[in-house]
């Protein structure tokens, strides 16, 4: 495959693999079966082959592509296709985009609060305080996930935060007020029958089937630094998973 001239940004691109993630959805690859050779695609980019290399590698990881030698790099269409996947860390304003609805979020609360069940999930004392933020997130003004956050109190190195920080993905807070970055996450994933509160919150009645994930970040060091409870309601969000056979 030739290319003609020098692949320009990307719009919102931030980094190699949004740049090319782009090019095969709707770029200047998106009649391809594969993409060209590396010598040619690290020049077209304006970045070394190593960078697009260590790129390639992570759209390898994640299912996007395929490379074998003598055969190249094989685009896979049927993994870019899927709008949302579980297995890929996304906002959940984005989760309700990709599937096509207009998304919206509201909290519901914030505040101190003492929980056995998350102090254990996080590795602190049973009395040790904890911020507690929930939030409903709609989809064409439908209520379709219901999230609690836990976070402990002494990762807060800036307390003077604006509830309007809170309004921002829940990552952008950890970053910004607790110098903290989720570097993973391990999460359960099983079904729940909603009742009670969460049932008013996401406007179903008592034993509806939910998907729920019980989901706790670390940093890069392994520390935990939030607990996080989702509930999703069924027929909106189409979850995804991808598996390479290893």
């Amino acid at each position: 495959m030739q290319i003609d001239r020098t692949i320009p940004p990307a719009p919102d691109a931030v980094n190699v693999q949004e740049r090319l993630l782009y090019e095969m959805r709707s770029g200047c690859f998106k009649d391809c079966d594969r993409l060209p050779r590396e010598s040619l695609l690290a020049e077209a980019l304006s970045i070394s082959r190593t960078q697009l290399r260590d790129s390639l590698a992570e759209l390898e990881r994640e299912g996007f592509i395929s490379r074998r030698q003598g055969v190249g790099t094989l685009i896979n269409r049927h993994v870019l296709r899927l709008p949302v996947r579980m297995d890929l860390e996304i906002e959940f304003m984005d989760m309700v985009k990709k599937s096509g609805k207009k998304a919206a979020e509201k909290l519901i609360k914030v505040g101190g609060v003492l929980s056995v069940a998350a102090a254990e999930k996080l590795g602190i004392g049973r009395t040790d305080e904890m911020l507690f933020v929930s939030r409903i997130v709609t989809a064409d003004g439908k209520p379709v996930i219901y999230c609690e956050d836990y976070i402990p109190r002494a990762l807060i190195k800036k307390p003077d935060y604006p509830r309007e920080a809170l309004e921002k993905p829940i990552f952008a807070f950890l970053s910004d007020y607790c110098g903290k970055d989720a570097y993973l996450d391990v999460t359960q994933i099983r079904p729940f029958a909603s009742a009670g509160a969460i049932s008013q919150r996401l406007n179903v009645p008592d034993g509806t089937p939910l998907l729920f994930m019980d989901e706790v970040d670390y940093d890069f060091d392994g520390v935990p630094v939030m607990y996080s409870r989702q509930f999703y309601v069924d027929g909106i969000i189409t979850h995804n998973v991808v598996r390479r056979k290893i």
